[in-house]
């Protein structure tokens, strides 16, 4: 299955990171932007998740699509490259802005770009 049909419908996604120290964050995500076949990219703040991505590049992501029962899936990443500004950035900072107001869309400070090690069901 592609990417992209992974996160055809409305859903909710938890990203996990780790610290260098093994310290444990998870926090809610919109589905990703896809890339290309192996590569996705959140828009992130200066976070804890972005700072554990930053000292330990491997995540996980959970999206459980609306409705009933479990579809979706769980993708197993390592980050590949962060920006702090493009296209990209400026696409998430106008879809939060119309999501979440402007402060939020100010938050916005980087793109975190993942390689897609692994992808399975949620159950």
């Amino acid at each position: 299955m592609k990417l992209s049909e992974l996160f055809a419908s409305d859903g909710t996604g938890v990203i996990a990171t780790a610290s260098a120290k093994g310290e444990v964050n998870v926090a809610m995500y919109a589905a990703p932007h896809i890339i290309d076949d192996e590569t996705v990219a959140w828009g992130m703040t200066d976070s804890t998740t972005f700072n554990n991505i930053w000292e330990n590049p491997r995540a996980a992501f959970l999206y459980r699509q609306s409705g009933k029962g479990y579809a979706g899936c769980r993708m197993t990443l390592e980050l590949r490259e962060v920006e702090d500004s493009g296209r990209l950035i400026d696409v998430i900072r106008s879809s939060t802005r119309s999501a979440a107001g402007e402060q939020a869309a100010a938050w916005v400070s980087h793109v975190a770009y993942f390689r897609v090690v692994e992808v399975r069901p949620l159950l």
